[in-house]
């Protein structure tokens, strides 16, 4: 129980104020717990993001797969691919995702996080293979690149309306620079 409660201040923290926001005494704070206890809990801020990802990543992961499973098309499920991780960017789960910092995790937990999101890619490798792609591997890992540069985008606050990211990422997605 007090883990969950920690986890989910964790998430409001992360989403409120980024990485530099969690901390134990404002973790403490939160629960009302205090901060000696939560180091009963966790050892270090890593650790908490760590744990975060482990149980947020692969809900979002398959928030994912079922936005994919309701499309046929390898270009539908390519799109769907791109949309949905977009729409997640403002969820307090992908926040904890997207706060991990890799100077701030041990090399195990690193590993962790770099095998959860190549279950995310190879969601995707199919759908490329499908639509010709040479190396599909390669394919998903460059479009996952053209994700991640979205939804830094909209992290940021750019100039642009999330919206418009978005449609720019789709475009990208399936029709490359081209336009």
């Amino acid at each position: 129980m007090q883990r969950g409660a920690l986890l989910d201040a964790a998430r409001s923290l992360l989403s409120e104020g980024g990485t530099e926001a969690l901390t134990f005494p404002a973790l403490a704070e939160r629960t009302g717990l205090a901060r000696s206890s939560v180091y009963e809990y966790f050892r270090s801020r890593a650790a908490v993001v760590e744990e975060l990802c482990a149980v947020d990543f692969p809900v979002w992961a398959a928030e994912v797969e079922v936005a994919m499973q309701r499309v046929d098309t390898p270009e539908d499920k390519v799109e769907a691919y791109v949309r949905r991780q977009l729409a997640l960017v403002g969820d307090r789960r992908h926040r904890a995702v997207v706060a991990i910092s890799a100077g701030e995790l041990d090399a195990g937990a690193r590993e962790k996080i770099r095998a959860a999101h190549g279950g995310l890619i190879a969601m995707i490798v199919e759908a490329l293979a499908a639509l010709g792609h040479e190396q599909p591997r390669l394919a998903a890992m460059l479009l996952q690149g053209v994700v991640d540069a979205a939804v830094r985008r909209i992290e940021l606050g750019a100039a642009e309306d999330p919206g418009e990211i978005t449609e720019a990422a789709v475009a990208m997605a399936l029709r490359g620079v081209g336009g």
